[in-house]
């Protein structure tokens, strides 16, 4: 077969990233190992590094101490530990593999998290002498919470169990109920032992019960083509590109989805619409671009486009907020807690962020909720963040590759947790009325802390005037608010306001809102339509739309309003009036 052919079939083969996870001593690093050294994945020279650094430190007393091929580290080849993640290349006739191979202990639970973030597969060694342990339960939670679809549990040292079916099926067992509570599609389990060979590539015949398939089998069959999500397509923009005066691209990998020419596109945070003029790679254009392709695109409307913006298809678009709903895992030594201020790192946006309330920590062993008022080194909680801008994002359930961020210490510049987005909840209420009784939970959400009042009517004035009034009104009761108003540039503007804008205003509503702040608005509505889109974006629960009565004075009409919002049920504080 010629060069290129070669190159160009190794290309074509499907890419599965997986990380093995487990408590210390559990075996993954030999586990690895073998599978590498077995798939002819360890160069010459290497082996004889390897080979030579195992002398009489072989665990079983054999030429070679697999573990060493992935543990590169002097202290690690000292203590027999992984301490840092270890990232390995390997291919079979099927399949290209990217292994990350990461530490057992509690203490480095965060470089766990780092390795499992991109993976397909989590592949989870359990030591048959030891059964379920507390990492055990702490990786599959992990697992679950970073939404890695398939899980292969390695039974591993069943040499030293003397390869008893029994021992295997009571820690599957375990695992599997425990494994209830928590959002893993697919779990395969597979007794083996790294350090013999038993079914990490070959059947072992020491264990003739056992009739499925072997570690690498299932990892070059495993199917992952519908894992990934082709619905929602999500562009981020990385670089803007001008290389002639006729030419502007966008540079980026797509996150989700599928991309085309002649697509109906809207560019977010801004909510400008286009269409895709042209998809090209460095090797010309393309009819089509899907994750993780790189790809440039050109639009066909000039438009202010900038790093950061997303570009998704009209009709199925992302969210825009600055106010987040987290489970964050904290990296840092130093705790945190409500209040703090820090940088998070989402796609290509950088943005300041702060702490605005930990809702609760997670107990891994139990996965029961804590009450916390700090998050330390490796514990998991679930958080409120106020960002200094909106970000476009999806949550994390739905979309990977959107819903994920970093956190970066303002001062060091250190990663100092990770996070996922969740579903918002709009109050602290509402949390805690999911765990309520059905009758409570509607109670509570007929209340909610902060509300939308949209003034409509003619007259922009007029209507400023009213809402000038209302907020006067609200500040009294010590109730937060903010207007949000733009003057009309001229009569037609005024005549029939700008459906862009209104929706920018709708989207800064929600956000304050669910920051714990009433907005009030003052832009008149072009559509019914447009009417309709902006009760949605701020949710039908907290908007409430007031049309302008020019008999009454602002005062007057402020009065109505705020008797009006405690009647349904608003929480005002003060009182009725």
């Amino acid at each position: 077969m010629d060069i290129r052919e070669l190159l160009k079939k190794d290309s074509e083969k499907e890419l599965l990233r997986f990380v093995a996870v487990g408590s210390v001593d559990d075996g993954k690093s030999t586990l690895i190992g073998r599978l590498l050294y077995e798939s002819k994945a360890v160069y010459e020279d290497e082996l004889a590094a390897v080979s030579k650094a195992s002398e009489g430190r072989s665990a079983a007393g054999e030429e070679i101490d697999l573990a060493f091929i992935t543990d590169g580290l002097k202290l690690e080849r000292e203590q027999g530990i992984t301490i840092d993640v270890a990232y390995r290349y390997f291919a079979t006739p099927r399949r290209k593999f990217i292994i990350a191979d990461t530490p057992g202990h509690e203490l480095y639970t965060r470089n766990m998290v780092t390795g499992a973030s991109t993976a397909d597969l989590a592949l989870l060694l359990v030591d048959a002498r030891n059964g379920i342990v507390t990492q055990t339960r702490r990786h599959t939670f992990i697992a679950s919470l970073l939404r890695i679809s398939h899980l292969l549990v390695a039974v591993n040292k069943m040499d030293l169990v003397e390869y008893r079916e029994e021992v295997f099926e009571a820690i599957r067992k375990e695992l599997i109920e425990f494994s209830a509570k928590l959002r893993i599609p697919d779990i395969v389990c597979i007794p083996v032992s790294a350090l013999k060979g038993d079914n990490v590539v070959e059947p072992s015949p020491r264990m003739p019960w056992y009739k499925g398939a072997t570690v690498l089998n299932h990892l070059e069959t495993l199917n992952i083509a519908s894992d990934r999500n082709l619905v929602d397509m999500r562009f981020p923009v990385q670089c803007v590109v001008r290389a002639q005066d006729s030419f502007r691209g966008y540079l980026g990998t797509v996150a989700s989805g599928i991309i085309r020419p002649g697509d109906e596109v809207v560019v977010l945070p801004r909510g400008l619409r286009t269409r895709v003029r042209s998809v090209f790679d460095g090797d010309g254009e393309l009819k089509e671009a899907f994750p993780p392709l790189a790809v440039g695109v050109t639009l066909e409307d000039e438009l202010d486009v900038a790093r950061g913006d997303v570009l998704a298809r009209v009709g199925n678009v992302p969210s825009v907020d600055r106010t987040i709903e987290t489970m964050i895992v904290w990296m840092a030594e130093e705790p945190l807690r409500e209040g703090d201020t820090f940088l998070v790192k989402h796609r290509n946006t950088t943005v300041s962020a702060t702490l605005t309330s930990l809702r609760y920590r997670i107990d891994v062993n139990t996965l029961h909720r804590r009450e916390a008022n700090e998050l330390a080194l490796n514990e998991i909680g679930r958080c409120l963040l106020t960002l200094s801008r909106e970000i476009t994002y999806d949550t994390y359930a739905r979309n990977r590759s959107c819903g994920s961020f970093i956190i970066i210490d303002r001062v060091t510049n250190d990663t100092t947790g990770a996070g996922i987005i969740l579903e918002m909840v709009s109050t602290e209420g509402e949390e805690t009325a999911g765990r309520r009784g059905e009758s409570e939970a509607t109670a509570v959400k007929a209340a909610p802390v902060s509300v939308t009042v949209w003034i409509t009517g003619d007259g922009r004035p007029e209507r400023a005037r009213l809402a000038e009034s209302l907020e006067r009104l609200l500040l009294e009761k010590k109730v937060e608010c903010y207007v949000l108003s733009a003057p009309a540039s001229s009569a037609e503007e005024e005549a029939g306001e700008s459906a862009e804008r209104v929706l920018r205003t709708a989207r800064a509503a929600a956000a304050l809102n669910r920051a714990g702040f009433t907005a009030i608005c003052t832009d008149a509505f072009p559509s019914e339509e447009t009417r309709r889109e902006a009760e949605r974006i701020t949710g039908r629960d907290r908007f409430f739309e007031v049309r302008l009565r020019s008999a009454a004075s602002p005062r007057e009409s402020a009065r109505e309003i705020l008797n009006e919002l405690e009647e349904r049920g608003f929480f005002i504080p003060g009182g009725p009036s």
